[in-house]
């Protein structure tokens, strides 16, 4: 195939589309509450009402406001409907011959749309996810066939590096600086992986954007294979994402059928193809070495760096693993530019970054801003606040980041600013909390589901996630005194610094954070025990084996 045969195809995908086209939700959320139900009844409402040939009922990836799923749109009249049901589905389309919808109308331009700025989920929700021509459509794939027959693998590196996009994965390393090293490699056998082990509670940025957008990521993948000479890659994915799995298989076997993996790729020299291996949902296995074992079939259980898997990874080659949403900007940096990319968001941080906004707030779901914008703006505008009360605190990173008190919502949220607060960027998870949230039952929590996570392959971890979770609910209980306290926080301090892996290395984050900006809650949880309000006069923490 080559690019006059890949434009007819967008050509006549485009030729393909009706005036109207009605997007149905059909990601994991909304299909939970029988989107593909609604889905039905809107096409057979379509077929009733004679408006096949006007009017085209199209299920799409994730369009976002998730709390308010499931969603309907009607384009190009920006008609949002939502919490659709499939009695109301009907009614939409009579709205369409000038009947009323029953549906509840949305506002496609509240803040929580407005707000955002949309590269990793450009067309999410906007496409069909299960058919390539719709992403062909969007220009899909072009950028690959400009980096295989206009650029070097050198250029394709050097491109990235000056576009400043860092990896989303949590640590934000320079993915240009990590894509030299494995191109710098000598010529062989190399690998290209993509970690869409997403574990962190709260967070499913990586999930949506398989299930809305497969193809943006299979496309990222290739252009790096081609940089750094892979020939070969992996999509790491876990079990509990049956519906991103089923669409990226679907996405492979497209591809294949076009050629555009596979070989000989766009009728050039440049093979490249792509395997899923499923995962079975060890939080651990999100850490890169981790992964790697788990791929080969072993136990999925980290090993010390160096040396780094971009020198010997995979079956001991150099590896290249990003994380979904890396893989995800690629396409749009090489089609606009690395000086366009890096003109979006601040002097270190570039581009944009997704988020999944849950908890105590009027407006979840998935949002993608600029970096640099504020905790205030997302939380407050976008988010529409704390249905019944002010925001307390926000928790950035998941089980890896810190709670931010509601005094610092003015910070801009970017990799070096979030670390200065004793959190982190992470994968992009980002929970909002009440007044009525107790930071050391959130702390508590966190550090529940790291040790249960814990592989136990160095002691620290092993055993310092367990003394911990044992001092906090000791606390919760009331049974504490202020020399405990003390213990945990050097225990923290210990933690962070000898485990093996980041699991371990940042497992203390929530504590040593909740300690730093909300300790009187700590103390007087000990204060109260000491006056006879404590242990006797509360339910005891359950303790979960």
């Amino acid at each position: 195939m080559d690019l006059t045969e890949l434009r007819q195809i967008a050509q006549k995908e485009r030729q393909a589309h009706k005036p109207v086209r009605v997007h149905c939700c059909t990601s994991t959320g909304c299909q939970a509450a029988n989107s593909l139900g609604i889905k039905k009844n809107l096409e057979a409402a379509v077929k009733t009402a004679g408006l096949g040939e006007r009017v085209q009922v199209v299920g799409v990836g994730c369009m976002g406001f998730c709390g308010r799923g499931p969603l309907v749109q009607v384009e190009p009249q920006e008609t949002l409907y939502e919490e659709v049901t499939v009695d109301q589905a009907a009614s939409i389309i009579e709205a369409l011959n000038g009947g009323t919808a029953t549906a509840i109308e949305g506002d496609p331009h509240h803040p929580f749309f407005a707000r955002q700025m949309r590269i990793v989920r450009e067309t999410s929700g906007k496409i069909d996810p299960e058919r390539i021509e719709e992403y062909i459509a969007e220009g899909g794939y072009e950028s690959l066939y400009k980096v295989i027959h206009d650029m070097t693998p050198a250029e394709v590196v050097e491109e990235i590096t000056k576009s400043g996009l860092r990896g989303r994965g949590g640590g934000g390393y320079p993915t240009g600086l990590k894509w030299a090293t494995v191109a710098k490699m000598p010529p062989g056998q190399k690998y290209v992986i993509c970690n869409a082990d997403e574990g962190d509670p709260g967070a499913f940025m990586d999930r949506s954007v398989l299930e809305s957008d497969p193809h943006r990521v299979l496309e990222g993948m290739a252009i790096a294979a081609y940089a750094v000479g892979a020939s070969e890659g992996f999509i790491y994915v876990r079990a509990e994402y049956p519906l991103a799995i089923d669409r990226l298989q679907i996405a492979i076997k497209q591809a294949k059928r076009y050629g555009i993996l596979g070989s000989q790729i766009f009728d050039s020299s440049f093979d490249f193809k792509i395997d899923i291996r499923i995962g079975a949902g060890a939080f651990v296995c999100g850490e890169e070495t981790a992964l790697i074992e788990s791929i080969e079939g072993k136990r999925g259980m980290p090993n010390p760096r160096p040396p780094y898997p971009a020198v010997s990874g995979l079956w001991d080659k150099p590896t290249l693993i990003n994380n979904v949403e890396t893989f995800a900007n690629i396409a749009a940096i090489i089609r606009e530019g690395a000086q366009w990319y890096a003109s979006i968001g601040t002097e270190k941080s570039k581009g944009t970054k997704v988020f999944a906004l849950t908890g105590k707030i009027r407006n979840n779901g998935l949002i993608e801003v600029p970096m640099g914008i504020t905790l205030r703006e997302i939380v407050e505008e976008m988010g529409g606040g704390v249905p019944d009360g002010e925001v307390k605190a926000v928790q950035t990173g998941g089980p890896s980041g810190g709670c931010i008190p509601a005094s610092l919502l003015d910070t801009p949220v970017d990799y070096e600013s979030l670390i200065k607060l004793g959190s982190m960027m992470g994968s992009g998870g980002m929970v909002v909390m009440g007044q009525d949230t107790s930071m050391v039952e959130i702390a508590h929590f966190y550090m529940e589901f790291c040790r249960g996570e814990t592989c136990g392959k160095c002691i620290p971890c092993r055993t310092g996630t367990v003394q911990m979770y044992g001092a906090l609910t000791k606390i919760l209980n009331g049974q504490a005194t202020l020399a405990d306290l003390d213990k945990l926080e050097q225990l923290c301090l210990m933690v962070k610094a000898t485990s093996l892996c980041g699991l371990g290395q940042t497992a203390p984050n929530p504590v040593l954070s909740t300690l730093r900006y909300f300790r009187d809650e700590y103390l007087a949880l000990i204060h109260s025990s000491h006056n006879g309000k404590g242990a006797g006069t509360q339910e005891p923490v359950a303790v979960r084996s």
